[in-house]
């Protein structure tokens, strides 16, 4: 099963396009050379190429960036792409890198991880499209935000009215064409009927502390504690709470001179920087699916 991302793959004279290339597949002989060899058949120059064997599930995992050059064929390639692809059992994706992805960001009352989403592609670190940001909370409790011309929606979670809502968000996803969704501190379990949806497409952020501290102030459950080291993981949502594939984890140590509140504020800065590392990586294929884990080829 494939996925021709890209949006344009136009080839003028004289204008270096560039593509790349994710698959995963059973592990067998053969598939560097098959795939490197049609690139340089069909007239393309490779200038990234990664790959990792899993040796526990006996599967391959593959990265390649390639960039058009004079008499590049583009269809040829994609034809036959197809006949490897049939040949090794792939999943794969074929996206243009230079496209904006195009990205709807949901979250509850806490924005640190907003603000610093929509920091981060104005100031062209994060190379995506804001294309929605959804809330259960009303517009005016992010007065202080600087949306510019995204659009807002406010879809407030209701008592026995929670899949009309979740219906709502997913009719959003497709008129907007969103690639993918962030839940940026969005503070509400999504279904399996939801989760199912938004398989291999959907981040979320939590604090390391999972499942050690749950319910409300995680992190001064943490503090009574007397933890060590505070942290948080980005994962892909799935039908299990908070135990999908993770992209990313960092930590911070934290001593008995700490309060509640600098666990709090050391937990948003770390929050922010996972999560912006793991929208990156995902954009830029990155993250291979790899069961209950994933590969993640470093940038």
């Amino acid at each position: 099963m494939g996925v021709d991302a890209a949006r344009a793959y136009g080839h003028s004279s004289g204008m270096m396009k560039r593509h790349v290339l994710t698959l995963s597949c059973p592990n067998r002989r053969g598939i560097v050379a098959a795939v490197s060899g049609l690139i340089f058949q069909s007239g393309f120059n490779i200038y990234d190429s990664e790959q990792f064997d899993d040796a526990e599930t006996a599967r391959f995992f593959m990265r390649v960036g390639f960039n058009t050059t004079d008499g590049a064929n583009y269809e040829g390639f994609r034809r036959g792409f197809d006949v490897i692809a049939a040949q090794f059992g792939m999943d794969w994706t074929l996206r243009d890198p230079d496209a904006l992805p195009r990205v709807m960001i949901m979250v509850s009352k806490f924005d640190h991880c907003l603000a610093d989403l929509i920091y981060r592609v104005r100031i062209g670190e994060l190379r995506m499209e804001i294309c929605a940001i959804v809330s259960n909370h009303p517009r005016e409790t992010y007065d202080h935000l600087d949306f510019g011309d995204i659009p807002f929606h406010h879809l407030p979670v209701e008592k026995d009215r929670k899949a009309e809502q979740e219906d709502a968000v997913w009719a959003l996803v497709e008129s907007t064409g969103a690639e993918l969704v962030v839940l940026a501190r969005y503070m509400q379990v999504l279904s399996d009927r939801q989760s199912a949806r938004l398989t291999g497409r959907c981040i979320n952020i939590h604090h390391s502390f999972l499942p050690g501290f749950k319910g409300a102030k995680p992190y001064h459950q943490a503090h009574n504690r007397g933890v060590k080291l505070i942290g948080a993981t980005a994962h892909y949502v799935t039908q299990d709470l908070d135990e999908g594939p993770i992209i990313e984890q960092d930590v911070e140590r934290i001593s008995h001179r700490d309060t509640p509140e600098d666990l709090v504020r050391k937990g948003r800065d770390i929050e922010r920087r996972v999560l912006a590392r793991a929208v990156a990586w995902h954009l830029d294929g990155r993250v291979l699916l790899n069961g209950t884990k994933t590969v993640v080829f470093p940038a």
